[in-house]
């Protein structure tokens, strides 16, 4: 037996040497290799690998599902999948929020409106928190108040700084804020950074990372407001190698192999490294000339089931529904397989005289 197994090991190590370590076969290799790097970027490539990614993710959610209603001895399988849920509706916002597959929800959102002076903007956030809640807690709880409160300020003053401006700047000083009190603890986690001003003519989008928005015009036409940042991008790519990281593919592409997204709040051990930074993308929106019905704001649990034209397509079909098909599109999401949180929130426009359109009124 012990002869046999050194004749095979003797055979299998002179096939190496003459066929696979042959100098034109690692040449092929090289080349091969080459190739699939250069074209792995290209759109048609992504199309396919994201296709076939997706049909993992649901052929996975399918096969938790039914082993969880087994595992519950046949109850509905959303008595323990929505352990956490959240449901939000005031006037023309509503929010639909789960848990999902994940064990634990790290999606937060906020809504505030000023009922009593409605020239002041409404302000609204999605954050989905990675790396545990204490970023997306923290972002909620100091970001939408504080900015708030400086764009009431604004209004007092003559001219000053534009409500991009100041969203910028607030977004930045939560996050060097929250870096020094989750560094102190050794707290790695982080958050996407979703918000959106609404003035009577006037939209303005922040976005940090890849939660996104969404809004359908007048003519049912959906309308880019946010723009994800994703480490495979160019610009993205030649910033991370710039400042001296890397990425790597592991189930999606990632900054040092870690983080699918290639900018966010807090993560302090890859701010540290500057390979991921903070910076959000500012978009500004005429609202007399797109005269929107409804905006999307929603984190990546529903983008990783949904494009933009079909997830507007759903909900415009659905917004007389008590959530304005928040929680239609929601669930649609989970029975396609997507493993996260989802949170979405969906606000309606009224079009006044002279155009001007209003959420909330």
């Amino acid at each position: 037996m012990i002869g046999d197994t050194m004749t095979l090991l003797s055979l299998l190590g002179r096939i190496m040497r003459y066929f696979l370590l042959r100098p034109e076969t690692l040449f092929l290799l090289c080349i091969s290799l080459a190739l699939w790097s250069y074209f792995f970027h290209t759109d048609e490539v992504k199309t396919i690998v994201k296709s076939s990614r997706d049909a993992v993710k649901m052929v996975k959610g399918k096969v938790a599902e039914m082993m969880q209603n087994d595992r519950l001895g046949g109850l509905n399988v959303l008595d323990a999948e929505f352990s956490k849920t959240w449901e939000f509706k005031n006037n023309n916002v509503a929010v639909y929020s789960i848990q999902g597959r994940r064990d634990h929800m790290e999606d937060r959102f906020e809504v505030l409106t000023d009922i009593i002076n409605k020239s002041h903007p409404s302000i609204f956030g999605i954050f989905d928190g990675h790396g545990g809640e204490a970023a997306a807690d923290y972002v909620k709880a100091h970001l939408p108040e504080t900015l708030k409160q400086q764009l009431q300020a604004l209004e007092k003053r003559e001219g000053g700084a534009s409500h991009a401006s100041i969203l910028e700047q607030r977004i930045l000083s939560v996050d060097r804020e929250m870096l020094e009190k989750l560094s102190a603890n050794h707290d790695e986690a982080g958050t996407t950074c979703l918000v959106a001003l609404l003035s009577d003519r006037e939209l303005t989008v922040a976005n940090v990372g890849d939660s996104r928005g969404v809004l359908c015009d007048k003519d049912g036409n959906a309308v880019a407001l946010s723009h994800d940042h994703k480490p495979y991008q160019l610009k993205e790519r030649k910033r991370i190698k710039r400042a001296g990281g890397f990425i790597s593919f592991n189930g999606s592409w990632r900054v040092q192999g870690i983080l699918a997204m290639s900018r966010s709040l807090g993560d302090y051990p890859l701010k540290n490294l500057n390979v991921v930074i903070p910076d959000p993308d500012i978009m500004t929106f005429d609202l007399d000339k797109l005269q929107p019905e409804f905006m999307i704001l929603a984190s990546d649990g529903l983008w990783d089931a949904f494009s933009n034209e079909e997830a507007v397509r759903f909900v415009r079909e659905r917004l007389d529904e008590p959530h304005f098909g928040a929680k239609s599109i929601v669930l649609q999401s989970f029975y396609r397989g997507c493993p996260d949180n989802i949170t979405v929130m969906i606000v309606k426009f009224k079009s006044g005289s002279g155009g001007g359109s209003k959420a909330g009124e």
